[in-house]
């Protein structure tokens, strides 16, 4: 009997360690599965997203790769925030997976970049301008002194479109690269240096004119652009595009990106996503 009792308490023995084994083998193979994404944030774009090297990006756009991330758990996100240029070339490189920083669709891009179907959010462009000065929209315009705009940036395409588009109204953009904070420029606004600023609605100014309690408005969108996640292209990335896509769609159907937006803008961005 003892022989048997033995030969039982060996065999179980044996049982749980090969379950154990088991186990830790399946975790082992799990931790292998899941893919790390290196992803550039902007750095200095508040709400939209803004968080140096270091410092875990905040904003519109981190929240929205942490919802796409927890729908995805083959993946995990990893984000830092980069500056304009360092992202672009990081995306070229392959140093990062992905980079969202407002971003447009563009020919260009398109060729050079995976760009999934369903947006992310939408880049609203408005005037700035003092509640007295009856601008409303881009023919009110004429005459007007308005912020220089960043040289070759999206807001300077925009104008210059719409010039092109409408002749009869003859609007005066001046292109700069002094990358004065916009913050600044609402306060030029507000002491009439400049008459109006044009400007995506995304980069906090309402929350800068109610904390400073300026007497600016902003009018209605003259301009929607869907901005879009770009993703290193490569044959590897084409599943993850794929993935995003349908995460994006589902964030959209669900709310979670109105709630987001919400509390990041303080309006709901995507009633105007087409």
């Amino acid at each position: 009997m003892p022989s048997i009792k033995s030969t039982s308490r060996r065999t179980f023995a044996l049982a749980v360690a090969g379950v154990a084994f088991a186990l830790a083998t399946a975790g082992v193979s799990h931790a292998q599965d899941v893919r790390t994404i290196k992803i550039a944030t902007a750095a200095e774009s508040k709400p939209l997203s803004w968080g140096a090297i270091g410092v875990e990006p905040q904003g519109y756009e981190p929240d929205v790769l942490k919802a796409i991330n927890a729908k995805l758990p083959q993946y995990k996100f990893e984000m830092e925030g980069a500056a304009d240029i360092a992202q672009e070339t990081g995306l070229v490189t392959g140093k990062y997976d992905i980079a969202t920083g407002g971003y447009y669709k563009a020919p260009a891009r398109e060729k050079q970049f995976l760009i999934p179907d369903n947006p992310m959010g939408a880049s609203l462009i408005k005037i700035y301008s003092r509640k007295d000065s009856g601008i409303n929209e881009m023919k009110d315009l004429v005459g007007k002194k308005i912020v220089p705009v960043t040289a070759g940036g999206g807001i300077y395409k925009f104008a210059t479109a719409w010039q092109e588009q409408n002749p009869d109204y003859k609007i005066e953009i001046t292109a700069s690269s002094a990358g004065i904070p916009y913050p600044d420029r609402l306060k030029e606004v507000q002491n009439g240096k400049y008459d109006a600023l044009v400007l995506p609605s995304n980069l906090g100014e309402q929350t800068v004119i109610d904390q400073q309690k300026l007497d600016i408005k902003a009018s209605e969108p003259v301009a929607i652009n869907n901005t879009f996640v770009l993703i290193h292209r490569s044959e590897e990335n084409k599943a993850l595009s794929e993935d995003i896509d349908k995460a994006l769609k589902e964030l959209k159907a669900d709310g979670t990106l109105a709630k987001l937006s919400q509390k990041w803008f303080g309006e709901d961005i995507t009633t105007y996503m087409k």
